[in-house]
Protein backbone atom coordinates (compact mmCIF):
# COMPACT_ATOMS: atom_id res chain seq x y z
CA UNK A 1 0.00 0.00 0.00
CA UNK A 2 1.53 3.58 -1.10
CA UNK A 3 0.52 6.24 1.48
CA UNK A 4 1.30 10.06 0.82
CA UNK A 5 0.51 13.55 1.71
CA UNK A 6 0.77 17.16 0.75
CA UNK A 7 -0.37 20.46 1.93
CA UNK A 8 -1.50 23.12 -0.31
CA UNK A 9 -0.57 26.64 -0.23
CA UNK A 10 -3.65 27.39 2.14
CA UNK A 11 -2.88 25.25 4.20
CA UNK A 12 -5.65 22.25 3.28
CA UNK A 13 -3.83 19.12 3.56
CA UNK A 14 -4.13 16.29 1.31
CA UNK A 15 -3.66 12.38 2.40
CA UNK A 16 -4.12 9.23 -0.14
CA UNK A 17 -3.45 5.70 0.61
CA UNK A 18 -3.33 3.03 -2.75
CA UNK A 19 -4.84 0.06 -2.12
CA UNK A 20 -4.12 -2.31 -4.53
CA UNK A 21 -6.74 -4.75 -6.08
CA UNK A 22 -9.58 -2.44 -5.17
CA UNK A 23 -11.85 -1.42 -7.68
CA UNK A 24 -13.62 1.22 -5.35
CA UNK A 25 -12.28 4.46 -3.40
CA UNK A 26 -13.25 6.42 0.13
CA UNK A 27 -12.55 9.83 -0.71
CA UNK A 28 -13.99 12.77 1.62
CA UNK A 29 -12.83 15.89 3.88
CA UNK A 30 -12.68 16.42 7.17
CA UNK A 31 -12.77 19.64 9.05
CA UNK A 32 -11.48 20.30 12.22
CA UNK A 33 -15.03 22.18 13.12
CA UNK A 34 -17.21 19.68 15.52
CA UNK A 35 -19.56 20.52 18.63
CA UNK A 36 -16.27 22.02 21.01
CA UNK A 37 -15.38 24.19 18.52
CA UNK A 38 -19.23 26.46 19.21
CA UNK A 39 -19.38 29.34 21.40
CA UNK A 40 -22.73 28.68 23.58
CA UNK A 41 -24.51 30.26 21.55
CA UNK A 42 -24.11 28.57 18.78
CA UNK A 43 -24.59 24.68 20.22
CA UNK A 44 -25.77 22.71 17.14
CA UNK A 45 -24.40 24.90 14.55
CA UNK A 46 -21.78 22.47 13.69
CA UNK A 47 -24.49 19.59 13.27
CA UNK A 48 -27.02 21.90 11.44
CA UNK A 49 -24.46 23.19 8.82
CA UNK A 50 -23.72 19.52 8.05
CA UNK A 51 -27.17 19.07 7.35
CA UNK A 52 -27.40 21.82 5.28
CA UNK A 53 -24.03 21.20 2.84
CA UNK A 54 -26.64 18.50 1.46
CA UNK A 55 -29.84 21.11 0.99
CA UNK A 56 -28.56 23.00 -2.40
CA UNK A 57 -25.77 24.69 -3.51
CA UNK A 58 -25.18 27.10 -5.77
CA UNK A 59 -25.35 24.30 -8.99
CA UNK A 60 -27.05 20.93 -7.93
CA UNK A 61 -30.20 20.97 -5.58
CA UNK A 62 -30.78 18.75 -2.76
CA UNK A 63 -32.12 16.03 -5.15
CA UNK A 64 -29.28 16.12 -7.47
CA UNK A 65 -26.84 15.65 -4.94
CA UNK A 66 -27.88 12.58 -3.90
CA UNK A 67 -28.70 11.51 -7.49
CA UNK A 68 -25.08 12.19 -9.11
CA UNK A 69 -23.41 10.12 -6.37
CA UNK A 70 -26.32 7.21 -6.13
CA UNK A 71 -26.67 7.20 -9.93
CA UNK A 72 -23.52 6.05 -10.81
CA UNK A 73 -23.73 3.08 -7.34
CA UNK A 74 -22.01 5.24 -4.91
CA UNK A 75 -22.82 6.39 -1.44
CA UNK A 76 -22.47 10.06 0.29
CA UNK A 77 -23.12 10.59 3.77
CA UNK A 78 -21.78 13.10 6.51
CA UNK A 79 -21.08 13.15 10.52
CA UNK A 80 -20.54 15.81 13.02
CA UNK A 81 -18.50 14.44 15.71
CA UNK A 82 -17.39 17.19 18.96
CA UNK A 83 -13.93 17.93 17.46
CA UNK A 84 -14.89 16.99 13.29
CA UNK A 85 -17.56 17.23 10.27
CA UNK A 86 -16.87 14.94 7.78
CA UNK A 87 -18.33 14.73 4.13
CA UNK A 88 -17.46 11.39 2.60
CA UNK A 89 -18.41 9.29 -0.11
CA UNK A 90 -17.54 6.07 -1.55
CA UNK A 91 -17.34 5.25 -5.37
CA UNK A 92 -15.99 2.89 -8.21
CA UNK A 93 -12.75 4.21 -9.15
CA UNK A 94 -14.00 5.33 -12.62
CA UNK A 95 -16.06 8.12 -10.64
CA UNK A 96 -13.76 9.51 -7.87
CA UNK A 97 -13.28 12.81 -9.85
CA UNK A 98 -17.25 13.03 -9.18
CA UNK A 99 -17.38 12.62 -5.90
CA UNK A 100 -14.56 15.50 -5.62
CA UNK A 101 -16.81 17.48 -7.13
CA UNK A 102 -19.53 16.67 -5.20
CA UNK A 103 -18.03 16.54 -2.07
CA UNK A 104 -16.35 20.10 -2.96
CA UNK A 105 -19.10 21.80 -4.10
CA UNK A 106 -21.34 20.80 -0.99
CA UNK A 107 -18.43 22.15 1.42
CA UNK A 108 -17.52 25.18 -0.31
CA UNK A 109 -20.43 26.34 -1.90
CA UNK A 110 -23.43 25.72 0.47
CA UNK A 111 -26.63 28.23 -0.19
CA UNK A 112 -28.97 28.39 2.89
CA UNK A 113 -31.69 28.66 0.82
CA UNK A 114 -34.53 29.86 3.74
CA UNK A 115 -36.76 27.26 2.66
CA UNK A 116 -34.20 24.49 3.26
CA UNK A 117 -33.50 25.80 6.34
CA UNK A 118 -36.91 25.55 7.78
CA UNK A 119 -37.56 22.23 6.24
CA UNK A 120 -34.40 20.87 7.73
CA UNK A 121 -34.80 22.66 11.10
CA UNK A 122 -38.22 20.43 11.77
CA UNK A 123 -35.89 17.47 10.68
CA UNK A 124 -33.03 17.73 13.34
CA UNK A 125 -35.61 18.58 15.72
CA UNK A 126 -37.27 15.06 15.37
CA UNK A 127 -33.87 13.81 15.91
CA UNK A 128 -33.27 15.59 19.01
CA UNK A 129 -36.53 14.43 19.82
CA UNK A 130 -35.75 10.82 19.38
CA UNK A 131 -32.56 10.88 20.63
CA UNK A 132 -34.82 12.25 24.22
CA UNK A 133 -36.64 9.15 23.65
CA UNK A 134 -34.10 6.92 23.85
CA UNK A 135 -32.38 6.74 27.40
CA UNK A 136 -29.40 4.75 26.46
CA UNK A 137 -28.62 7.35 24.05
CA UNK A 138 -29.20 10.67 26.26
CA UNK A 139 -27.40 9.38 29.23
CA UNK A 140 -24.40 9.32 27.55
CA UNK A 141 -24.48 13.27 26.75
CA UNK A 142 -25.89 13.19 30.27
CA UNK A 143 -22.34 11.77 31.36
CA UNK A 144 -20.52 14.12 29.08
CA UNK A 145 -21.93 17.43 30.96
CA UNK A 146 -21.19 16.19 33.84
CA UNK A 147 -18.02 15.86 33.12
CA UNK A 148 -17.26 18.63 31.71
CA UNK A 149 -19.97 21.27 32.78
CA UNK A 150 -20.52 24.73 31.30
CA UNK A 151 -17.73 23.98 28.58
CA UNK A 152 -18.36 23.24 24.64
CA UNK A 153 -17.06 19.34 25.31
CA UNK A 154 -20.13 18.80 27.76
CA UNK A 155 -22.50 20.44 25.25
CA UNK A 156 -24.66 17.88 23.45
CA UNK A 157 -23.74 17.93 19.76
CA UNK A 158 -27.41 18.45 18.51
CA UNK A 159 -27.83 21.15 20.32
CA UNK A 160 -30.75 22.43 22.68
CA UNK A 161 -33.96 22.61 20.19
CA UNK A 162 -34.38 26.12 21.78
CA UNK A 163 -31.06 27.01 20.03
CA UNK A 164 -31.81 24.85 16.55
CA UNK A 165 -35.02 26.63 16.77
CA UNK A 166 -33.12 29.97 16.64
CA UNK A 167 -30.57 29.58 14.05
CA UNK A 168 -30.50 31.52 10.58
CA UNK A 169 -28.82 31.76 7.50
CA UNK A 170 -26.58 34.38 9.01
CA UNK A 171 -25.69 32.16 11.91
CA UNK A 172 -24.34 29.18 9.66
CA UNK A 173 -22.67 31.40 7.37
CA UNK A 174 -20.85 32.75 10.07
CA UNK A 175 -19.95 29.71 11.30
CA UNK A 176 -18.62 28.64 7.98
CA UNK A 177 -16.33 32.08 7.98
CA UNK A 178 -14.97 31.04 11.34
CA UNK A 179 -14.08 27.36 10.69
CA UNK A 180 -14.25 26.27 7.54
CA UNK A 181 -10.66 27.81 6.35
CA UNK A 182 -8.71 25.60 3.64
CA UNK A 183 -6.37 25.33 6.77
CA UNK A 184 -8.96 23.43 9.02
CA UNK A 185 -10.00 21.16 6.23
CA UNK A 186 -8.18 17.63 5.55
CA UNK A 187 -9.00 15.58 2.25
CA UNK A 188 -8.31 11.95 2.62
CA UNK A 189 -8.76 9.51 -0.04
CA UNK A 190 -8.44 5.65 0.05
CA UNK A 191 -8.60 2.85 -1.86
CA UNK A 192 -8.28 2.91 -6.06
CA UNK A 193 -6.82 6.15 -6.17
CA UNK A 194 -3.78 7.99 -7.52
CA UNK A 195 -2.32 10.60 -5.41
CA UNK A 196 -1.34 12.90 -8.01
CA UNK A 197 -4.88 13.16 -10.18
CA UNK A 198 -6.32 14.19 -6.35
CA UNK A 199 -3.88 16.49 -5.60
CA UNK A 200 -4.93 17.96 -9.17
CA UNK A 201 -8.45 18.09 -8.23
CA UNK A 202 -7.35 19.21 -5.20
CA UNK A 203 -5.71 22.54 -6.33
CA UNK A 204 -8.68 23.30 -8.84
CA UNK A 205 -11.35 23.02 -6.38
CA UNK A 206 -10.00 24.05 -3.09
CA UNK A 207 -6.44 26.17 -3.65
CA UNK A 208 -8.66 29.34 -3.99
CA UNK A 209 -10.14 29.08 -0.23
CA UNK A 210 -8.31 30.83 2.23
CA UNK A 211 -6.55 29.92 4.50
CA UNK A 212 -6.15 31.41 8.45
CA UNK A 213 -3.71 30.72 11.30
CA UNK A 214 -5.10 28.23 13.31
CA UNK A 215 -6.87 28.35 16.47
CA UNK A 216 -7.07 25.94 19.42
CA UNK A 217 -10.79 25.57 20.99
CA UNK A 218 -11.23 26.04 24.51
CA UNK A 219 -9.61 23.80 26.67
CA UNK A 220 -11.53 21.12 28.25
CA UNK A 221 -11.70 20.71 31.81
CA UNK A 222 -12.52 17.41 33.55
CA UNK A 223 -14.65 18.59 36.68
CA UNK A 224 -16.68 15.50 37.55
CA UNK A 225 -20.13 15.40 38.58
CA UNK A 226 -23.76 13.68 38.97
CA UNK A 227 -27.06 13.72 36.72
CA UNK A 228 -29.93 11.52 37.90
CA UNK A 229 -33.06 11.78 36.24
CA UNK A 230 -36.04 9.55 37.92
CA UNK A 231 -38.36 7.81 34.99
CA UNK A 232 -40.89 4.49 35.38
CA UNK A 233 -38.94 2.67 33.02
CA UNK A 234 -38.54 -1.02 32.86
CA UNK A 235 -34.64 -0.40 33.25
CA UNK A 236 -32.43 2.00 34.87
CA UNK A 237 -29.49 3.37 32.17
CA UNK A 238 -25.74 3.73 34.18
CA UNK A 239 -22.98 5.44 32.68
CA UNK A 240 -19.81 6.40 34.99
CA UNK A 241 -16.89 8.35 33.73
CA UNK A 242 -13.32 8.56 34.52
CA UNK A 243 -11.20 11.12 33.33
CA UNK A 244 -8.48 9.09 30.24
CA UNK A 245 -5.72 10.14 28.17
CA UNK A 246 -5.64 12.18 25.23
CA UNK A 247 -4.73 11.14 22.03
CA UNK A 248 -1.23 12.52 22.42
CA UNK A 249 -0.87 10.90 26.22
CA UNK A 250 1.84 8.66 26.46
CA UNK A 251 -0.70 6.19 28.45
CA UNK A 252 -2.99 6.41 25.70
CA UNK A 253 -2.80 2.59 24.56
CA UNK A 254 -2.22 1.54 28.27
CA UNK A 255 -5.50 3.01 28.43
CA UNK A 256 -7.13 1.22 25.43
CA UNK A 257 -5.70 -2.43 27.12
CA UNK A 258 -7.28 -1.06 30.36
CA UNK A 259 -10.63 -0.86 29.24
CA UNK A 260 -10.83 -3.51 26.87
CA UNK A 261 -9.74 -6.19 29.77
CA UNK A 262 -12.69 -4.58 31.95
CA UNK A 263 -15.24 -4.11 29.49
CA UNK A 264 -14.54 -4.79 26.07
CA UNK A 265 -15.86 -8.25 25.48
CA UNK A 266 -17.75 -11.35 26.60
CA UNK A 267 -14.35 -12.30 27.87
CA UNK A 268 -14.12 -9.34 30.08
CA UNK A 269 -14.25 -8.58 34.04
CA UNK A 270 -17.64 -6.62 34.20
CA UNK A 271 -19.25 -9.06 32.15
CA UNK A 272 -18.18 -12.19 33.76
CA UNK A 273 -18.88 -11.16 36.98
CA UNK A 274 -21.87 -8.59 36.47
CA UNK A 275 -23.91 -10.52 33.80
CA UNK A 276 -22.60 -14.23 33.52
CA UNK A 277 -22.11 -14.89 37.26
CA UNK A 278 -24.04 -12.76 39.10
CA UNK A 279 -26.94 -11.88 36.33
CA UNK A 280 -27.84 -8.11 37.05
CA UNK A 281 -28.03 -7.36 34.04
CA UNK A 282 -28.34 -8.12 30.21
CA UNK A 283 -25.40 -5.08 28.55
CA UNK A 284 -22.74 -3.81 29.94
CA UNK A 285 -19.34 -2.54 29.01
CA UNK A 286 -16.41 -0.37 29.15
CA UNK A 287 -14.84 2.24 26.74
CA UNK A 288 -11.85 4.68 26.55
CA UNK A 289 -12.72 7.67 24.32
CA UNK A 290 -10.26 10.27 23.70
CA UNK A 291 -10.00 13.89 22.48
CA UNK A 292 -7.17 16.42 21.54
CA UNK A 293 -6.83 17.08 25.15
CA UNK A 294 -8.62 14.85 27.19
CA UNK A 295 -10.67 11.32 27.04
CA UNK A 296 -13.01 9.49 29.23
CA UNK A 297 -13.11 5.70 30.33
CA UNK A 298 -16.85 4.94 30.67
CA UNK A 299 -18.54 2.15 31.63
CA UNK A 300 -22.77 1.39 31.16
CA UNK A 301 -24.97 -0.75 32.18
CA UNK A 302 -28.83 -1.59 32.13
CA UNK A 303 -30.49 -3.20 35.08
CA UNK A 304 -33.69 -3.26 37.23
CA UNK A 305 -34.51 -1.07 39.72
CA UNK A 306 -34.19 -3.67 42.09
CA UNK A 307 -30.55 -4.81 41.30
CA UNK A 308 -29.10 -0.95 40.66
CA UNK A 309 -27.59 -0.91 43.89
CA UNK A 310 -25.68 -3.95 43.45
CA UNK A 311 -24.47 -3.39 39.97
CA UNK A 312 -23.05 -0.20 40.78
CA UNK A 313 -21.27 -1.38 44.20
CA UNK A 314 -19.84 -4.68 42.23
CA UNK A 315 -18.30 -2.34 39.24
CA UNK A 316 -16.95 0.11 41.98
CA UNK A 317 -14.73 -3.62 43.43
CA UNK A 318 -14.31 -4.95 39.64
CA UNK A 319 -12.62 -1.43 38.37
CA UNK A 320 -10.42 -1.48 42.30
CA UNK A 321 -9.51 -4.89 41.78
CA UNK A 322 -7.93 -4.20 38.13
CA UNK A 323 -5.29 -2.29 39.65
CA UNK A 324 -4.62 -5.36 42.04
CA UNK A 325 -4.96 -8.09 40.31
CA UNK A 326 -4.83 -7.93 36.54
CA UNK A 327 -3.36 -10.42 34.78
CA UNK A 328 -0.91 -11.07 32.33
CA UNK A 329 -3.07 -13.58 30.46
CA UNK A 330 -6.19 -10.67 30.59
CA UNK A 331 -3.55 -8.11 29.27
CA UNK A 332 -2.59 -10.64 26.47
CA UNK A 333 -6.47 -11.16 25.57
CA UNK A 334 -6.91 -7.39 25.32
CA UNK A 335 -4.12 -6.34 23.56
CA UNK A 336 -5.19 -9.59 21.10
CA UNK A 337 -8.77 -7.77 20.98
CA UNK A 338 -7.05 -4.56 19.98
CA UNK A 339 -4.64 -5.01 17.24
CA UNK A 340 -7.11 -7.12 15.56
CA UNK A 341 -9.68 -4.96 16.12
CA UNK A 342 -7.55 -2.11 14.27
CA UNK A 343 -6.40 -4.29 11.88
CA UNK A 344 -9.39 -6.08 10.79
CA UNK A 345 -11.11 -2.46 10.86
CA UNK A 346 -8.75 -1.37 8.39
CA UNK A 347 -9.59 -4.29 5.42
CA UNK A 348 -11.95 -1.11 3.94
CA UNK A 349 -11.44 2.00 2.00
CA UNK A 350 -13.87 3.61 4.02
CA UNK A 351 -12.15 3.12 7.82
CA UNK A 352 -8.95 3.81 6.18
CA UNK A 353 -10.04 7.27 4.65
CA UNK A 354 -11.37 7.83 8.11
CA UNK A 355 -8.07 6.77 9.73
CA UNK A 356 -5.87 9.25 7.75
CA UNK A 357 -7.84 12.07 8.37
CA UNK A 358 -8.19 11.61 11.73
CA UNK A 359 -4.38 10.55 12.82
CA UNK A 360 -3.61 13.48 10.45
CA UNK A 361 -5.70 15.60 12.60
CA UNK A 362 -3.76 14.73 15.45
CA UNK A 363 -0.19 14.16 14.61
CA UNK A 364 0.17 16.09 11.33
CA UNK A 365 1.43 12.82 10.22
CA UNK A 366 0.15 9.08 9.76
CA UNK A 367 2.14 6.76 11.96
CA UNK A 368 2.25 3.62 10.39
CA UNK A 369 0.44 0.59 11.72
CA UNK A 370 3.65 -0.99 12.76
CA UNK A 371 4.47 1.85 14.80
CA UNK A 372 1.18 1.74 16.57
CA UNK A 373 1.57 -1.74 17.07
CA UNK A 374 4.72 -1.32 18.77
CA UNK A 375 3.14 1.14 21.44
CA UNK A 376 0.37 -1.48 21.65
CA UNK A 377 2.81 -4.38 22.10
CA UNK A 378 5.20 -2.40 24.45
CA UNK A 379 2.40 -1.96 27.27
CA UNK A 380 2.89 -4.36 30.38
CA UNK A 381 0.84 -6.05 33.32
CA UNK A 382 2.51 -3.23 35.50
CA UNK A 383 1.42 -0.50 33.56
CA UNK A 384 -2.35 -1.80 33.41
CA UNK A 385 -2.05 -2.43 37.02
CA UNK A 386 -0.50 0.73 37.78
CA UNK A 387 -3.44 3.05 34.84
CA UNK A 388 -6.10 1.29 36.89
CA UNK A 389 -5.52 2.70 39.96
CA UNK A 390 -4.51 5.95 39.13
CA UNK A 391 -7.67 6.32 36.89
CA UNK A 392 -10.10 5.95 40.28
CA UNK A 393 -8.45 8.56 41.97
CA UNK A 394 -7.13 10.96 39.90
CA UNK A 395 -10.36 13.26 39.71
CA UNK A 396 -14.04 13.05 41.01
CA UNK A 397 -15.94 10.80 38.42
CA UNK A 398 -18.80 11.45 36.20
CA UNK A 399 -22.34 9.59 36.99
CA UNK A 400 -25.46 9.54 35.16
CA UNK A 401 -28.39 7.82 35.70
CA UNK A 402 -31.98 7.60 33.81
CA UNK A 403 -35.08 5.53 35.33
CA UNK A 404 -36.38 4.10 38.70
CA UNK A 405 -32.60 4.69 39.70
CA UNK A 406 -33.81 5.54 43.63
CA UNK A 407 -31.92 2.90 44.83
CA UNK A 408 -28.96 3.42 43.06
CA UNK A 409 -25.75 5.32 45.65
CA UNK A 410 -25.40 8.87 44.86
CA UNK A 411 -21.85 9.94 43.62
CA UNK A 412 -20.01 10.53 47.15
CA UNK A 413 -21.55 7.18 48.19
CA UNK A 414 -19.65 5.88 45.00
CA UNK A 415 -16.21 7.52 45.94
CA UNK A 416 -16.27 6.46 49.34
CA UNK A 417 -16.70 2.96 47.75
CA UNK A 418 -13.77 3.17 45.40
CA UNK A 419 -11.39 4.58 48.12
CA UNK A 420 -12.40 1.54 50.63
Amino acid sequence: MSLRSDTLPNGLRVVTEHMPGLMSASIGVWVTAGGRHERAEQNGIAHFLEHMAFKGTETRNARQIAESIEDVGGYINAYTSREMTAYYARVLEADVPLALDVISDIVLNPVFDAAEIEIERGVILQEIGQVADTPDDIVFDWLQEAAYPNQPLGRPILGPSERVQAFGRGDLADFVGERYAASDMILAAAGAVDHDAIMRYATAMFGGRPGRVKTAPEKAVWRGGERREIRDFEQVHFTLGFEAPSYRDPDFHTAQIHASALGGGMSSRLFQELRETRGLCYSIFAQAGAYDDTGMLTVYAGTSADQIGALVGLTADEMKRAADDMTDAEVERARAQLKAGLLMGLEGASARAERLARLTSIWGRVPSLEETIEKIDAVTTRDVRDYAGRALHASTPALALYGPAGDAPDLERLKERLAA
